[in-house]
């Protein structure tokens, strides 16, 4: 016998979804919008739904959205250089916030474990997203500091002739 296939969810069946897989799962409206609040390894999320299901009362599809708050400049590229190497998750600049976002659809109807499997590579995601940010940002801290270092060193290559 055949599993049935979910041709739209709902803030409960997703809701259920999360808890099952041990997240804390928040429901919050504002406007007559629905979204879910969550956090994985500490780090905030959002589940926004997005077309409505014909006649269903559910979504056909969601996405899961993360937003930090950039404190000072970002580097140059930032986004760009993950979304060119990474699949999946998208990363753009969004005023002050930094935001990693993650469509899935179930309009054709898709499985439980379907479901579940693009709750793991949205966990995932995020801590490579965290990861990635402490990466580039020392990077670009040895950078800045490499050109002062380099003269400094060659001022007492200088100094010793």
């Amino acid at each position: 016998m055949s599993e049935q296939l979910i041709e739209h969810v709902t803030p409960d069946s997703l809701t259920e979804l999360l808890q099952g897989a041990g997240y804390r799962v928040n429901r919050t409206e504002q406007n007559g919008i629905v979204q879910l609040l969550s956090a994985s390894q500490g780090i905030g999320y959002a589940v926004r739904f997005g077309n409505p299901a014909a006649g269903e009362g559910g979504y056909v599809d969601f996405t899961y959205s993360c937003a930090l708050r950039v404190q000072g400049e970002l580097p140059a590229g930032l986004a760009e250089l993950w979304n060119a190497s990474r699949r999946f998750a998208r990363l753009s600049v969004q005023g002050e916030f930094l935001v990693m976002e993650m469509d899935v659809v179930v309009a054709a109807g898709v499985s439980a474990n379907y479901l579940r499997g693009n709750l793991e590579l949205w966990d995932r995601l995020l801590q490579e997203f965290i990861v990635y940010l402490r990466d580039y940002s020392q990077q670009a801290a040895r950078l800045s500091t490499a050109p002062a270092a380099n003269e400094a060193v060659a001022g007492t290559e200088e100094a010793a002739l």
